[in-house]
């Protein structure tokens, strides 16, 4: 690809930390997706069941929709997505959890230099 055909493509990276307040409301609500989920197999519906009832990072990942978060901006087609969701330990004193400073991480530049890109 050209510099001109890559430059039309933009990495978005966006970090997330959420507080689970209500499991029970979480799980309900992945349960529901994925029992509405006509494209899911029988099989997969029911371990991505078990899945989300033993685990609320698996549950938010259910819900969460890349589409979703750029599907009203004009100009813009959603190519490619990942995600995850992890439980983490998390100190909002922390220094690692400081969203304003800037950390010179060169790290996430090398990283997407090598990671290749899925189509959505």
């Amino acid at each position: 690809m050209s510099t001109s055909e890559t430059s039309r493509y933009v990495r978005l990276r966006v970090e997330v930390v959420l507080e689970i307040d209500g499991p029970e409301e979480l799980t309900e609500a992945a349960v529901g997706r994925i029992d509405t989920d006509e494209f899911m197999p029988d099989d997969e519906r029911a371990h991505a069941r078990s899945a989300v009832r033993e685990d609320s990072a698996e549950a938010l990942a259910y819900l969460v929709e890349p589409f979703d978060l750029v599907s009203e901006i004009p100009g813009i087609e959603l190519v490619q997505a990942s995600w995850s969701s992890e439980e983490i330990e998390y100190d909002p004193d922390a220094q690692e959890w400081d969203l304003d400073e800037e950390d010179g991480d060169d790290d996430a530049d090398d990283e997407a230099d090598v990671d290749e890109e899925e189509r959505v």
